[in-house]
């Protein structure tokens, strides 16, 4: 597969432009020339087949010279309300929830979280999403919200979706058994606390409005990975 890169902006008519930090790669690190092949995406679905036209210093033109749609999105749309854990493992989180194909992650601000998240930092991360969609090959991004409040997100998601929330011991059973009662395509929320875990408080709150507890069983996971065990038994059990 030719190499991939992320476009800010739609083509128009057959031109496309990449700029900033694609635009470095592709011309300095890459040392691209007139007339290489490259394929473009710009989070739409698309998929653009396309040639270097010119290489300049901060930008790069190209031609298009065809466009698909290519879908590799998962089956089912999840997603993934976590108390974000501190430093790089934010970005390896993100990283492996775009792989995995997350559609949606809403960091939440918890009693006990450790790492309120600055716009700033999520900005990082929704770069990090860029990154990891052109590496995995998927054309739509993985969307990043505003930090949201746990409380908030209790009472908002469970609009046509079920939601679960991890935790240990919880009376409702493991993820995967819940999982074979919905239809394959059904959307899921789930929650992720931070190492300190809910508040019985907290998790009496989201019981109240209808969310169901999920058990990963007698090892206590850091936030990173139950996370992403969630993520794997919500969207490759409905592959």
């Amino acid at each position: 597969m030719p190499s991939r890169y992320f476009l800010e902006q739609p083509p128009v008519g057959d031109t496309a432009t990449l700029a900033d930090s694609e635009a470095h790669h592709l011309a300095h690190v890459l040392r691209a020339k007139a007339g290489e092949e490259v394929l473009l995406f710009d989070g739409s679905g698309l998929e653009y087949r396309a040639v270097i036209e010119k290489v300049g210093r901060s930008e790069v033109q190209l031609r298009v010279l065809g466009s698909e749609t290519v879908d590799r999105e998962a089956s089912r749309a999840v997603t993934l309300a976590v108390a974000l854990p501190k430093g790089d493992r934010q970005r390896w989180l993100t990283e492996k929830a775009v792989e995995l194909g997350v559609a949606r992650l809403i960091p939440i601000e918890t009693r006990r979280g450790v790492a309120q998240p600055s716009d700033n930092a999520l900005e990082r991360l929704r770069r990090a999403v860029v990154e990891a969609s052109k590496q995995c090959g998927r054309n739509r991004l993985m969307e990043i919200t505003p930090a949201v409040r746990w409380e908030q997100l209790v009472g908002q998601a469970t609009s046509g979706q079920t939601c679960f929330v991890a935790h240990p011991g919880g009376s409702s059973g493991s993820l995967a058994s819940q999982l074979t009662q919905l239809p394959a395509e059904a959307p899921v929320v789930l929650a992720v606390g931070p190492e300190g875990g809910f508040t019985e408080e907290e998790i009496a709150a989201a019981t109240a409005a209808g969310w169901k507890t999920a058990d990963l069983g007698r090892r206590i996971l850091r936030v990173e990975t139950a996370a992403l065990v969630l993520a794997t038994l919500a969207i490759h059990g409905a592959a």
